[in-house]
């Protein structure tokens, strides 16, 4: 395929826009060559400025989980914008938005609506925070929250040290109160409690981790996160902006049957739209401001627009009874799929599934956690990437990112897919 218009447009974007992109993972940094520019999107496709049609398995990082362009979504968000796009006051659609997602989501009473899944992670920790009256929290190597400076921690020397910031202009003092524990081993977070007695506010999780690709809890993970904070009296917050109304109505909290204190979202909330949101019981919401002590405030939260779009999506998920089966049953198909072809060659793989997030790891072992995932080749993975891309197949352009998919997927689509994966894992 050719992209000359893409490398164009990449090249005039460097001069005025860091890196090029908004975002980095859009640079190709993790795989080489030039990011591809969109021009349009429709159903289950994406169409570049050179004219090239893509299948799509990012779907805007996961929102579109009934396609792009989806019309319910789309004539919302027209009819809202010619009343006006933004007021900073309340209008009846965010009650509306928040009485449909409170009934599908599980342990919560309340819900604040943000701007993004950054916004709502960093908002979440605040509140657990103020709630507990302790500093501290715990995150999990490879989980992803966002930008926000707690977040950005990487690992010390051992389980049971404080995390050091991975990025300048994160302080030293920041990172003091963040500790760091691996995914899915229940030990390594039992030792951060032992060794910061009545100082951890909240434990933040993937409960399906999809930073690191897709990485599922094993058996008795969640559950024993959910123990070890009612034991300590601290709050366990999972970060479901990608699981969140993707992998069940009620998210990995009905997927799994597992409490969480704080639940955050985006993606899929909002339509498409940058919305965030995070949900809790009355006695936890209730610590806000304007009723609380603890601030959370921002002009653009429950913007008319937004809402309509996320008020469409759900409205659409919750009518829909067989849309997860279906979303299940695709993703089960393409699993099968790439699986029979891969081992018909010598290339170590591991897939890793859960509902509509899937990855494909170049890895003998099986990948539990960040240090596994590091472990798979990814000089492999980069060639799988332009060898499908080629192919007008589009992957998430990172080792370390799961695959959404959407319902906007035909057999034909899957089909396609696996004759193309099989095309071209014969060349590495």
């Amino acid at each position: 395929m050719l992209y000359q218009r893409s490398s164009s447009l990449f090249a005039a974007a460097e001069q005025v826009i860091p890196g090029g992109v908004n975002s980095p993972v859009r640079a190709f940094k993790g795989v080489g060559g030039t990011p591809i520019f969109v021009e349009r999107a429709k159903g289950a496709y994406l169409y570049d400025v050179d004219g090239n049609r893509l299948i799509d398995y990012i779907n805007s990082w996961g929102p579109m989980i009934l396609g792009h362009a989806y019309e319910p979504v789309v004539d919302a968000v027209i009819s809202k914008a010619k009343l006006g796009t933004s007021f900073g006051m309340p209008t009846e659609i965010e009650t509306q938005i928040a009485s449909l997602a409170l009934s599908m989501i599980p342990n919560a009473d309340k819900i604040r609506f943000v701007n993004s899944g950054t916004e709502a992670c960093m908002s979440a920790i605040r509140l657990a925070r103020g709630f507990t009256g302790r500093a501290k929290i715990v995150k999990f190597a490879g989980c992803y929250h966002g930008h926000s400076d707690s977040f950005l921690i990487q690992a010390g020397s051992g389980a049971i040290t404080f995390g050091t910031p991975n990025s300048p202009g994160v302080t030293q003092g920041t990172a003091q109160d963040t500790l760091l524990a691996d995914f899915n081993d229940l030990d390594s977070v039992k030792k951060l409690f032992e060794a910061n007695p009545n100082q951890i506010a909240a434990i933040i999780v993937e409960p399906v981790a999809g930073n690191m690709g897709c990485v599922p809890p094993l058996a008795g993970f969640l559950e024993g996160l959910r123990a070890i904070c009612t034991a300590h009296n601290s709050l366990l917050i999972f970060d479901e902006v990608m699981t969140g109304f993707r992998l069940a109505a009620g998210g990995v909290q009905e997927l799994y049957n597992i409490k969480a204190d704080i639940t955050c979202f985006g993606k899929v909330i909002g339509g498409g739209l940058p919305v965030g949101a995070f949900a809790a019981r009355n006695e936890i919401m209730n610590f806000l401001a304007p009723v609380g002590p603890v601030y959370q405030a921002g002009t653009l939260s429950g913007n008319p627009l937004a809402m309509a779009a996320g008020l469409a999506m759900l409205t659409a998920i919750s009518s829909d009874k067989t849309l997860f089966a279906r979303l299940d049953e695709k993703t089960a198909y393409l699993e099968v799929g790439i699986r029979n072809v891969l081992n018909k060659y010598t290339l170590p793989f591991t897939i890793n599934r859960v509902g509509s997030m899937i990855s494909v790891h170049f890895s003998e072992q099986p990948v539990i956690d960040f240090a596994t995932a590091k472990a798979g080749d990814n000089e492999t993975f980069k060639k799988f990437f332009h060898g499908l891309l080629n192919e007008g197949v589009y992957i998430a352009p990172s080792a370390y990112e799961t695959w959404f998919i959407t319902d906007a997927l035909t057999y034909e689509d899957l089909d396609f897919t696996i004759s193309a994966i099989d095309r071209v894992v014969a060349t590495l």
